[in-house]
């Protein structure tokens, strides 16, 4: 064998490989690999949005977190002034109280310090007749002069 004849040859088994492999094994690799780049593109795509959503659900839940710390700032705010409103109603009721039982206290008093001075009157009324009595050394009789006492009452 001649050097030509076999590179010839070996030329046309080559182009013979060549052919075969771009027809029938070149386009299956070739689907292969764009469906395996398709993939990888579906994949990065739906990364892509997976992060998107997760970003917006993360803006929602942040949004959702300052709503419920507003809301509840305000149901604070809210049960403070209603708690205020209670102590102050009470407080009002506790001053009214009050003044009832110093009115009820004074009246008390009041109604006392006339006993008081009624009895206080009987008491003086008696001695000064026990007082006139023992001056005139005679008995003074209380039934006979008890208009005499009665005004005397009135007057002290």
């Amino acid at each position: 064998m001649n050097i030509n004849a076999t590179l010839f040859l070996q030329a046309i088994v080559f182009a013979i490989l060549v052919w075969f492999t771009m027809r029938y094994i070149w386009p299956p690799l070739t689907k292969a690999l764009d469906e395996r780049a398709q993939k990888i593109a579906d994949g990065l795509a739906a990364a892509d949005r997976a992060k998107a959503d997760l970003a917006s659900a993360n803006k929602r839940v942040e949004e959702q977190l300052a709503q419920t710390r507003d809301e509840t700032t305000k149901r604070l705010a809210d049960a403070d002034k209603r708690a205020q409103a209670i102590v102050d109603e009470a407080r009002g009721r506790a001053n009214e109280e009050a003044a009832k039982i110093i009115a009820a206290a004074k009246a008390d008093a009041d109604q006392q310090l006339t006993q008081a001075r009624e009895a206080l009157r009987e008491d003086v009324a008696t001695l000064a007749v026990k007082g006139a009595e023992a001056i005139l050394r005679r008995e003074v009789n209380a039934g006979v002069h008890a208009e005499l006492l009665a005004r005397l009452k009135t007057e002290l």
